[in-house]
């Protein structure tokens, strides 16, 4: 996807050592039809670092993790969810609410901002490429001050 590519391109520049990850609940159509935000942020300055969109299966953390490659973290703060421990092995893994307050401030603050991400709301997408797309814009727009036109002309 577009977006996600170009998160990379702007932050590849900067070595980051530490990393918070986590995954963010919302839906397409009905609540039935899960739709995961996977979410890294740069533990010390807190800014995003990638994000990725799919089930909440360790496929779809292996794309974040191949994005968040280019930056060379050696450390991740993560809850206490399996494909973290199944797939982080090799590098520092710690698990703990500690660590992780930064990563859960930032989801609330993305929960408030992007209806489509409440939990009980009437907004929500009719589709799994509009639900992507307009997610990823708005991060993008609030995370990088990125336009739409911005975006369209790196591609």
């Amino acid at each position: 996807m577009v977006v996600q590519n170009t998160i990379v391109e702007i932050l590849s520049w900067q070595e980051v050592c530490e990393s918070e990850l986590d995954e963010m609940w919302s839906f397409v159509q009905n609540k039935g039809n899960q739709r995961w935000l996977w979410l890294a942020i740069d533990h010390e300055t807190r800014k995003v670092l990638a994000f990725t969109f799919g089930k909440r299966k360790d496929s779809v953390f292996e794309e974040l993790k191949a994005l968040l490659e280019p930056f060379g973290i050696t450390r991740f703060y993560t809850d206490d969810w399996g494909t973290y421990e199944r797939n982080l092995a090799g590098y520092e893994h710690i698990i703990g609410k500690k660590n992780t307050q930064r990563i859960e401030r930032k989801n609330l603050t993305f929960r408030t901002r992007i209806k489509r991400l409440c939990r009980k709301t009437i907004c929500y997408s009719k589709s799994v490429m509009m639900h992507d797309i307009v997610i990823g814009l708005v991060i993008n727009i609030l995370e990088f001050g990125l336009r739409v036109e911005e975006l369209v002309s790196r591609v």
